[in-house]
């Protein structure tokens, strides 16, 4: 079947470009051809950039791309921000398109507020009203969506895939934590992350561990979020134990950003604000037991999984640190649940057989004795 992605790609730094490249890499496994109708600046076999993310002109030049395609359903990765201004509005024209030439659209929300703002709601109630089908992450999402939309039938719950892969050979020599145990945070610096409430703490852990080493790797992107950079920056100048803080800084190719996470021992995800995290997907991909915050997305693939703990306050942040990286047996317990998690619930395979099930729901047939062939 050929599928029509409208995704952000590498090498444009995204997390929903990271998660198109993952699955459309395990769908070409299952037979199907995946086409990407991206940005400019995106890149690979089968893809193509075709508009600005501010342009707008989005919907008309990604149809018109697809158009010369022809594939037999489109599957939309939506993200406020990804579409043009105001929220997005113009992946509706696009959608409108398509069900005009009879052509199926599968939307994916990767993120689903529990408390969704108007001007929000007004986008997404289209949205679903004009797909054949939704996905989203989590339990909660379908729910929340449900709550304020309906359309039961329309919604499917996929996990966010997770890969199946061995850690990087010499990733504690290349990072230089050999005989440490690592804390380690990482992902793109942004307020909403709290990685100041570990920076804070790090002192009693560490007091507590006295071979803990807290490791920052931050992916930059451009100047966002300068302010609190700043403040994460002279915050561990400040720190009494800063001899013990490793920071990391840069663009982090998946190569670098898979030996960082190799390294590590525990992954610490204090984030206020956020769904399914695909900083948790690379952690699991490595068998590395997480402590987060006690969000429901996290929580929940959380105690699914049984690879990791959460925290209910600051103090467990803290807590639940210092439990994981000075008990060695329990940390790789959460490990060994966690390899079994992905195998059987996770991984791409398995998320792209799940997808796979929606594709043939709705998928047009011309008879329903015909059969999709190629």
């Amino acid at each position: 079947m050929r599928i029509g992605f409208v995704s952000t790609y590498p090498p444009i730094e995204c997390g929903i470009g990271t998660y198109t490249q993952y699955l459309t890499d395990a769908l070409s496994g299952l037979g199907h051809h995946p086409y990407i109708f991206s940005p400019y600046g995106a890149k690979g076999e089968k893809v193509f950039g075709c508009y600005e993310q501010t342009g707008k002109d989005i919907a008309a030049n990604i149809y018109l791309m697809a158009s010369k395609m022809t594939p037999d359903l489109m599957h939309v990765q939506h993200e406020f921000g990804l579409y043009g201004a105001p929220k997005g509005i113009q992946i509706i024209e696009l959608i409108l398109r398509c069900r005009e030439a009879a052509l199926p659209v599968i939307t994916t929300f990767h993120t689903v507020k529990d408390e969704i703002p108007i001007e929000e709601e007004i986008v997404l109630r289209v949205i679903i009203q004009e797909s054949n089908a939704v996905i989203v992450h989590e339990e909660s999402h379908k729910k929340t969506l449900i709550k304020y939309f309906g359309y039961e039938d329309k919604i499917n719950v996929i996990p966010h895939g997770v890969r199946e892969t061995k850690p990087i050979e010499g990733a504690r020599e290349k990072v230089g934590v050999v005989g440490k145990k690592v804390l380690l945070l990482c992902g793109y610096l942004r307020k909403t992350k709290r990685f100041d409430k570990i920076i804070k703490v790090f002192p009693e852990i560490a007091e507590a561990v006295p071979e803990a080493v807290l490791v920052l790797a931050s992916k930059s992107r451009g100047l966002g979020h300068p302010e609190y950079q700043n403040e994460i920056y002279k915050m561990i100048e400040e720190s009494p134990a800063r001899d013990k803080i490793i920071t990391l800084y840069g663009q982090l190719p998946q190569e670098e950003f898979d030996t960082i996470i190799s390294a590590s021992d525990i992954l610490v995800l204090p984030y206020e604000l956020g769904g399914q995290s695909g900083i948790m997907a690379h952690a699991f991909a490595f068998g590395k037991p997480v402590v987060s915050s006690d969000l429901k997305a996290f929580r929940d693939w959380i105690r699914e999984s049984g690879g990791g703990l959460v925290a209910a306050s600051d103090e467990e942040l803290t807590t639940h640190s210092i439990k994981l990286l000075s008990d060695d047996k329990f940390r790789e317990s959460l490990s060994a649940n966690i390899a079994k998690f992905v195998k059987e619930k996770t991984s791409w395979q398995v998320v792209a057989e799940q997808h796979n099930k929606v594709y043939d729901k709705c998928a047009w047939l011309p008879s329903p004795l015909a059969k999709y062939y190629g």
